[in-house]
């Protein structure tokens, strides 16, 4: 209970920006306004657009109250929290959020993303949960041009407190993976986190990197990896939503992490990528600190936009 509650209010002020923006928008509709009518969810329908959660995603929800609206002939206004929050929930939670999990004790986990959108400093703040839980955890640094790179997940695999994989900077970032693996199998690692090239989905070389990377881990274990996750800035709102689009289509992911959602207003992203792709959310991210990723859910992401918790 103590975790959950330390998770709840680091959710509650992680999005605050958020959930004000989003509260003092929807407070400025319903003022004045008696029912829910066509004006009404017009002006709603601007306002979900402008707070990042995405056209095609606010369309399904405009038209699923349209039609509660022709069946009930009125709704209040003022009922528009329950209203939308019913309606968000049903689409966020329509993904399937299970993890793939090994068949030999190993779990291979390729972590994917844009540089700047914090991956690096992601896989360390993962390790570092996933050995909370009693795991055996192996870091492996793929990402071998970037000046400093490996350093950093050096560093973070310190912080951590589990084992690192490098080779020299220039390096082939396939032969990193492979020998990571082996070495993984060899310790009896449960989970390998192998952090590779911040690429744009654009960028040829690096897609192809990735599928030799892909298929380098599948000699040694074929059903790996098992996890593909992509990390993306949450708070560069739809520009995040169209990189997992096309990262999605270049290669197979399988959960996405949202990082920096706090101090932004764009946390409304997250239903629009979750909605769309049909790819679950597994952390976002509202911190710096080691214990700021927090694992993904629906319900306690919508209380914190939708509800008052202070008494909590």
């Amino acid at each position: 209970m103590g975790l959950f509650s330390k998770s709840s209010k680091k959710l509650q002020s992680g999005l605050s920006a958020t959930k004000k923006a989003w509260t003092e928008r929807l407070k400025k509709v319903v003022l004045g306004k008696s029912r829910v009518d066509a004006d009404f969810l017009e002006e709603l329908e601007e306002i979900l657009i402008t707070s990042d959660v995405g056209v095609a995603t606010t369309e399904k929800i405009i038209d699923r109250l349209e039609q509660r609206v022709a069946k009930d002939k009125f709704i209040k206004a003022e009922e528009l929290d329950q209203l939308l929050y019913e309606e968000i929930f049903t689409l966020v939670t329509d993904n399937n959020p299970t993890q793939a999990t090994a068949q030999d004790g190993l779990q291979v986990i390729l972590v994917v993303g844009v540089n700047g959108a914090g991956k690096t400093t992601t896989v360390g703040k993962l390790a570092h949960q996933y050995r909370q839980q009693g795991k055996k955890v192996m870091l492996a640094a793929a990402d071998t041009f970037r000046a400093g790179a490996i350093d950093q997940l050096r560093l973070w695999s310190e912080r951590a407190q589990v084992p690192f994989v490098s080779l020299q900077e220039g390096s082939d970032p396939a032969s990193v993976a492979f020998t990571a693996v082996e070495r993984a199998k060899k310790e009896q690692v449960d989970v390998l986190f192998i952090d590779t090239a911040g690429r744009l989905h654009s960028n040829t070389n690096l897609m192809q990197e990735l599928a030799k990377i892909e298929r380098v881990v599948k000699k040694i274990i074929p059903e790996a990896p098992h996890e593909t996750l992509l990390v993306l800035d949450g708070g560069t709102g739809q520009n995040a939503f169209m990189q997992a689009k096309l990262f999605a289509e270049a290669t197979a992911i399988s959960g996405l992490i949202l990082t920096k959602l706090d101090g932004t207003a764009k946390g409304g992203v997250v239903i629009g990528i979750s909605d769309e792709l049909e790819v679950p959310i597994r952390y976002i991210g509202v911190g710096e600190g080691m214990d700021d990723l927090i694992p993904f859910e629906t319900k306690a992401f919508l209380d914190s936009l939708f509800k008052d918790q202070q008494s909590n």
